[in-house]
């Protein structure tokens, strides 16, 4: 659970970023004659597309994601999307283990109570919820309706790891096959969890460093074309509603000689008065303490 959350708090982060605070920036350096870096023209024109298009976009994705829930349904596609999570790398050999386990266990139940194989093999079948495993397994109890013994029909259905099958036939072979198919059970069970806790580990991170690069990267690009006026001021009104707004900044080089502080004015204008912010009194008043 905690992963998706913070996968949906990643995608979140990057449409505010995209859509929001990118087109803002926009804004203010179209009213520069200034060449702008080509990264930060690009993400500025996805920025620009993006919040021009978003309420398109979410309606296209979320018809898509009710198409594909209309499509899931039926048992043919059911079985292609089976298809597909077992050549998942990781996750795919985790799901036919999980699989494998929950089968394993409830045939050795059966078998246990004493339910014929081949009435167990069809139930252990329907407890299943993937339409892939049970048509494998319906061929797989004709074939031992048919007198092959049950390592040999569930190898030959090429899906059930080869270490359970060699297990089951060994239980077949020493005529113990419920008790090894409850170890099969354990020993897959417990495959599984390792595996789930190791990529959960794996995952986390993974994310974390994804989302500390595309924020420096959209900060980096967008502040990029501040630095080459370090020895200007600029201006760049931006106008919103009634008010005028006027950015102005100004580097202040002799203030620190490794990092420079900068100016920032905040002006507004309307009808009946002007006010006039500035931003930095107590920045200036450090810098002339400092000289």
């Amino acid at each position: 659970m905690y992963p998706c959350m913070l996968i949906l708090l990643v995608i979140a982060l990057m449409v505010f970023l995209v859509t929001s605070v990118v087109p803002s920036f926009a804004t203010l350096y179209s009213s520069m004659s200034a060449k702008l870096p080509e990264i930060t023209v690009y993400l500025i024109a996805i920025g620009t597309t993006a919040r021009g298009g978003i309420v398109a976009g979410a309606a296209v994705l979320f018809g898509l994601i009710a198409l594909f829930v209309w499509w899931s349904r039926g048992e043919a596609a059911q079985e292609k999307i089976d298809r597909v999570k077992i050549r998942v790398p990781l996750f795919g050999d985790i799901w036919i283990k999980y699989q494998v386990a929950q089968f394993s266990r409830v045939l050795g139940t059966l078998l246990t109570g004493g339910i014929p194989l081949v009435q167990g093999l069809e139930t252990a079948a329907e407890s299943l919820g993937t339409p892939l495993l049970r048509k494998t397994l319906d061929k797989a109890s004709r074939m031992v309706k048919e007198g092959q013994p049950l390592s040999l029909s569930l190898q030959a259905t090429k899906i059930f790891p080869p270490l359970a099958v060699d297990m089951i036939e060994v239980g077949e072979s020493t005529g113990a096959l419920p008790a090894m198919l409850s170890s099969v059970a354990e020993f897959y069970e417990e495959d599984v969890n390792t595996k789930m806790t190791a990529a959960l580990s794996l995952i986390e991170p993974l994310i974390m460093v994804f989302m500390g690069v595309f924020v420096a990267f959209v900060l980096i690009a967008l502040y990029l074309p501040i630095f080459p006026f370090k020895n200007s001021v600029i201006c760049c009104p931006v106008r919103a509603s009634a008010f005028c707004i006027s950015i102005c900044i100004q580097p202040l080089t002799h203030a620190c000689p490794t990092c420079p502080i900068f100016r920032i004015t905040l002006c507004w204008n309307q009808v009946a008065f002007q006010n006039h912010l500035v931003l930095d009194n107590s920045a200036m008043a450090n810098t002339r303490n400092f000289q």
